[in-house]
């Protein structure tokens, strides 16, 4: 995706100044705040040939369900000179229906840029791959859309040398959609390219997600509000 960077001006060192409640600054991120779950997660992913899955499998890609428990926590406001980001912490952590083993574990941010309209995404796996993504977005927006390709310097993808002659991934887009009736889902498509397989695949995820715990105000807001510490 594009780049372009919004004017701040010449100052480059002056930071902003922000609210202390980041809550009530997240623009279309507020109503992701808290902790949140869903056995409704769907998976599509490549396997090799001769793989000895029991789920169903399509060609050479399989499906599987997935059951997920996320939560985004609100962190103080964050400044780069006078560009000023509103965030929230997260992490995701997904297993297979009755399983305990890890099938997915992801952190890192969601943050509000006000000032440029921008929401950006932040990812880390545990296999050795970090993403940056980004997409325009109002700030009373309900659904909205990241992305991020290989190779770009800004808005990019990087991954470990295995991964990356392995499954190359190409570009990664995901639109989160927050619904009328509290909760949020989310549809991911990371496209790769994998040895042997003709043309891109496309690895998609998708879930519906349902508030469990409200979020807990970042560190500035709960002294402001007398729920912090010294």
């Amino acid at each position: 995706m594009s780049g372009s960077v919004h004017d701040y001006g010449s100052d480059i060192y002056t930071e902003a100044d922000g609210d202390d409640d980041t809550l009530a600054n997240l623009g279309p991120l507020r109503p992701l705040a808290g902790t949140w779950t869903s056995a409704e997660g769907a998976d599509v992913h490549p396997i090799g040939p001769g793989s000895d899955i029991n789920d169903p499998v399509i060609g050479d890609d399989e499906h599987s369900p997935y059951v997920e428990r996320y939560e985004l926590q609100p962190i103080d406001p964050q400044t780069n000179g006078p560009q000023l980001l509103y965030g929230l912490r997260y992490h995701t952590h997904i297993v297979r229906p009755g399983e305990v083993e890890t099938f997915h574990d992801q952190v890192g941010y969601w943050l509000w840029e006000p000032a440029a309209g921008m929401v950006l995404h932040s990812l880390a796996i545990p296999r050795g791959q970090v993403v940056l993504a980004a997409g325009p977005a109002e700030p009373d927006a309900t659904e909205f859309e990241v992305r991020a390709e290989g190779g770009s310097e800004m808005y990019g993808i990087l991954s470990n040398p295995f991964l990356h002659q392995a499954f190359q991934t190409v570009s990664l887009r995901m639109r989160v959609t927050v619904h009328g009736d509290g909760t949020w889902s989310y549809e991911e498509h990371t496209e790769m390219r994998v040895p042997g397989r003709e043309g891109l695949v496309d690895h998609v995820d998708r879930n519906r997600l349902r508030r469990i715990a409200e979020p807990t105000p970042n560190p500035l807001a709960a002294v402001t509000d007398g729920r912090g510490g010294a």
